[in-house]
């Protein structure tokens, strides 16, 4: 499992290797003008939040870092994803069955529920590729290529072909 979160992650620094500083953090796209930056940002801040949880068993998803430097430079950016890959290397296989009490503000009021370790994780990773779909939109407006296919693609989105002519 965190293999195929590693390798999702990597996506996002292969990006971040070959755009500019001032294309991380453009805001200009309609409708939402968040920049690439600022997804980048806030998807490794779910992770941070699983991460500083891990000991005490208790994650709190809204207590982000929102380290707004990190939505503004591309170097800042690969070195928050390989410090999150790092700590997801770091986590021992058998506490992904460990109950985490997770807490999140859902629009109507904070709610805690409980979740595996793995569970947690998985929502995070889901979540990331949720935001790079969201950075494609974005990629996509500015005329940037995409670092692969299947950036923010969810594995089990069927492939369809498109002829070109």
């Amino acid at each position: 499992m965190t293999e195929a979160i590693e390798k999702n992650l990597q996506r996002g620094i292969c990006l971040l290797n070959t755009i500019s500083n001032e294309q991380y953090s453009d805001s200009s796209v309609a409708p939402y003008f968040s920049s690439i930056g600022c997804h980048m940002r806030h998807i490794l801040d779910v992770f941070s939040c699983v991460f500083e949880g891990i000991e005490t068993k208790s994650i709190y998803l809204n207590k982000r870092n929102r380290n707004e430097l990190l939505e503004l430079h591309t170097q800042l950016g690969i070195e928050y994803f390989n410090e999150t890959i790092q700590k997801l290397k770091e986590i021992n296989a058998s506490s992904l069955e460990n109950t985490m009490l997770v807490t999140d503000d859902l629009g109507l009021g904070v709610k805690s529920v409980n979740y595996t370790l793995a569970a947690i994780l998985m929502q995070a990773h889901s979540h990331a590729i949720h935001h790079f779909a969201s950075i494609g939109y974005i990629i996509y407006q500015l005329g940037i290529e995409l670092p692969d296919a299947d950036f923010g693609f969810n594995p089990t989105t069927p492939k369809v072909s498109i002829e070109r002519s």
